[in-house]
């Protein structure tokens, strides 16, 4: 079927090459299900004031003569004329002020023909007041997104989808399911745990299939996970570490959740941070080991699980290495900052916030390297279940017996 000069049924046969039905059914449900989670309300629903809404606006002009800069902070106000593109009051100009509080992470500058989020608050069809509340980001944040989809699936046809759908479906689960119910006062520990299961079940069988490669995987990153967390649990005890260290923890209990244990929540953020290199590893392991099955299917137990463990040694030190960077570059500037007032080694290492992030990768490195054997023993165990399917491979191989010698 063409249409336009597109061949339709082509491009559907690339797109779905190599995909088997059962995988294609359970990314349908995966897809459902996310639907569902979108659509399932949180409890904590936007709150905007009343008779208030949020809409796109373009800065037409700015006064800045009662803005003054102390170095790299600014203190004063802008005074700003801003467009609104959307809504009710689209092509409207309103008057508003950008007012600084001196705190560079906190506050933003606007330039004329920069587009900014308004919040734009009214009485019938008449504007009361109006402020600038950030800078409009949705448009650029939303062509990415777009662009990633797009090389995905150029790339990958329909496991380029997959992937998709389990970034999808990942994101949905954090926002939908994590996040409200640790608010409402659910152990995040346990929660985060349990989530982080059923995430790397459903991210697994979506890359590698409803396949033995997948169960591999799994296992490994069920197990790492969870010494990972108890790990997690015992060395934050002994480190003294409060969960404070986190931006906005504080800001969190003065908001009225003064029930929520930060100490907690910040246990359930290293299993969280823990869990995507310890999958990432589990596939590699296991995902090798069926290579190594496939193109050998005579090979012994003993054989595949030499080769499962020289693959695990090889990948642990590249992975650890991956976290200290992963984690070490969030707080750059603060190790520069110590670093440049002359504070001692000992005592960086012995602050609360530095101890936090050698906890995070000391713990996160030790799930790493318990993921490696514990996959390998599972990929051994499941790839070759018994010796029957050897002593059949061998014998089909053999073919017909050789004659006696005379």
């Amino acid at each position: 079927m063409k249409n336009n000069g597109i061949d339709l049924k082509k491009i559907g046969f690339v797109f779905f090459h190599n995909a088997r039905k059962k995988d294609i059914v359970f990314s349908g449900l995966v897809l459902l299900l996310s639907a569902a989670l979108y659509l399932m309300p949180t409890g904590f629903e936007e709150r905007l004031p009343q008779n208030t809404e949020q809409v796109e606006g373009r800065i037409i002009a700015v006064d800045n003569s009662h803005l003054e800069q102390h170095g790299l902070v600014f203190s004063g106000t802008q005074s700003m004329e801003v467009e609104l593109l959307e809504g009710r009051w689209k092509g409207q100009i309103v008057q508003t002020g950008n007012h600084f509080l001196g705190k560079m992470e906190l506050d933003r500058v606007f330039e004329p023909g920069e587009h900014a989020l308004m919040n734009v608050s009214f009485n019938g069809d008449v504007i009361t007041w109006a402020h600038t509340a950030d800078h409009y980001r949705l448009r650029v944040e939303f062509i990415l997104l777009c662009l990633f989809a797009l090389f995905l699936i150029a790339y990958g046809g329909f496991f380029g989808f997959q992937a998709i759908l389990s970034f999808l479906f990942t994101a949905l689960v954090l926002w939908k399911v994590m996040i409200p119910l640790t608010l409402k006062g659910v152990d995040p520990i346990l929660l985060s745990f349990l989530l982080v299961c059923i995430l790397s079940a459903v991210i697994l069988f979506l890359v590698a299939g409803l396949s033995r490669k997948a169960l591999v995987a799994l296992a490994g990153a069920t197990v790492g996970l969870g010494i990972t967390a108890l790990m997690s649990v015992y060395s934050t005890y002994l480190f003294k570490v409060s969960g404070a260290v986190r931006p906005f923890s504080e800001t969190l209990l003065y908001s009225g959740f003064s029930h929520v244990n930060l100490t907690s929540i910040f246990i359930a953020g290293v299993v969280l941070s823990a869990s995507g290199a310890v999958m990432d590893l589990a596939m590699d392991i296991a995902a090798a080991m069926n290579e190594i099955v496939h193109h050998h299917p005579e090979i012994s137990r003993k054989e595949l699980f030499l080769s499962g463990n020289n693959i695990g040694r090889s990948v642990i030190g590249t992975m650890t290495t991956t976290l200290l960077l992963a984690y070490s570059g969030g707080y750059l500037a603060m190790l520069m900052l110590f670093m440049g007032q002359g504070i001692p080694n000992v005592t960086i290492i012995n602050m609360n916030y530095v101890a936090a992030e050698v906890l995070h990768t000391i713990v996160g490195s030790f799930g790493l390297v318990l993921v490696a054997p514990i996959t390998t023993i599972a990929g051994t165990i499941l790839y070759i279940p018994g010796g029957r399917r050897r002593i059949k491979t061998l014998s089909s191989r053999s073919g017909p017996p050789d004659p006696p010698k005379v």
